[in-house]
């Protein structure tokens, strides 16, 4: 039998993934503020985030969450 150890990149995309699923965008900033305070390169965890991401993408996953929370 094998373990297969995942990064620490795919455990934070996949976390991140759950908590936007059930919170808000707002709540879950505060909670990643709350968690990272004094830890961690919040510029660099950012830059790998939303290195795929343009301000076209995020607008349309942005209104994609509210429809889907103001039409359930």
């Amino acid at each position: 039998m094998s373990i297969q150890v995942v990064g620490e990149a795919k455990v934070m995309r996949e976390a991140s993934e759950i908590l936007l699923e059930h919170l808000t965008p707002s709540e879950a900033a505060r909670f990643w503020a709350s968690w990272h305070v004094g830890k961690g390169d919040y510029l660099a965890w950012r830059d790998e985030e939303f290195a795929n991401e343009t301000v076209t993408t995020l607008y349309e996953k942005i209104q994609e969450y509210q429809w889907q929370t103001c039409n359930p």
